[in-house]
């Protein structure tokens, strides 16, 4: 992901803005979505609709995501780093900006397909899709740019990496009802706090800039805490749900994937946000995913999924 003046590549300047390693959340949202729907069964057909809604949402609309993001952050990103291929003068804006059109066309496209394959009276994956990409062109752009408060950019992001993705997986083999919605939402503050894990590393170019980070609100030692207490605080909140839909040995597992991350953040985050920030995400990261799956299949095994 960095050293775009390493090459001249035009496909890899492209693919850097794209940042695949943001696309797991997503692919694993839909995973998860696609387990809380009660529905998914291994037959070829579901798997490959499965496969193109991991695209819609990874590689396509975050690619949008990273690209556009990329594109109206050129100036922080100049203080910050410079490497990245617009400050670095490796991509034009006018590329980037066929790029960010392209993508969401593309995702778009594969998102009413696979309403028109779910068969859906209301095309709900599209719908989504429009939803996220407008979230999404908010959280980035002025006049609006939500990333500017620390609060309600870092809680846009983690919604979107968490909720919209599993909503999509979800209204794609089953029913997406408000209850499974609702609780989403709520996991996604756990997302907030994973978001705030990405702010420290931008302090002085958001600082510079005026953006109210978290980190540069509360200094980088109150917001690594904060970031800490978020993460942990609604994945325990979900234990209580898994607890009060009778799935006991989900909220078990649940607690056991919770202490690593807690001990991570005690290695890592807390003692240094900005020059551990990759290491904590690379070892506590996977605890939360995976946490996410055993939420998604309890609540795939419950009453939950039948409400509306």
């Amino acid at each position: 992901m960095k050293g775009a003046s390493g090459t001249t590549s035009l496909w890899k300047l492209r693919l850097q803005l794209m940042k695949p390693v943001t696309w797991i959340p997503l692919i694993w949202g839909v995973l998860c979505g696609a387990a809380a729907s009660g529905s998914f069964t291994w037959t070829p057909a579901n798997v490959a609709a499965a496969m193109a809604c991991m695209v819609m949402s990874g590689p396509l609309l975050a690619g949008y995501t990273q690209t556009i993001n990329d594109y109206y952050d050129r100036e922080i990103d100049a203080i910050n780093e410079p490497y990245r291929p617009i400050p670095s003068g490796a991509i034009s804006l006018n590329q980037a900006r066929a790029q960010i059109l392209l993508l969401l066309l593309a995702g778009l496209a594969v998102a009413y397909g696979l309403d028109l394959w779910a068969g859906h009276d209301r095309p709900v994956l599209l719908l989504l899709a429009l939803g996220g990409s407008l979230v999404s062109y908010v959280y980035s752009a002025p006049p609006l740019k939500l990333k500017q408060n620390g609060w309600l950019g870092n809680y846009a992001l983690g919604a979107s990496y968490i909720a919209l993705p599993w909503w999509a997986g979800q209204a794609l083999f089953g029913q997406l009802t408000w209850t499974t919605a609702l609780l989403t939402l709520a996991y996604s503050l756990a997302g907030l706090g994973i978001a705030v894990v990405n702010d420290f590393k931008s302090v002085e170019g958001d600082r510079a800039l005026g953006l109210q980070s978290l980190p540069v609100v509360f200094g980088v030692e109150r917001a690594s805490w904060i970031s800490a207490g978020m993460i942990d605080l609604f994945q325990l909140a979900m234990v209580g749900v898994l607890i009060a839909i009778g799935q006991h040995l989900a909220a078990v597992l649940l607690i056991l994937l919770v202490v690593p991350q807690i001990t991570f953040q005690d290695i890592w985050l807390l003692r240094d946000p900005v020059a551990f920030d990759v290491k904590y995400q690379a070892s506590a990261q996977p605890f939360l995913v995976l946490g996410m799956l055993v939420t998604a299949l309890a609540i795939g095994h419950s009453s939950l999924v039948t409400l509306s």
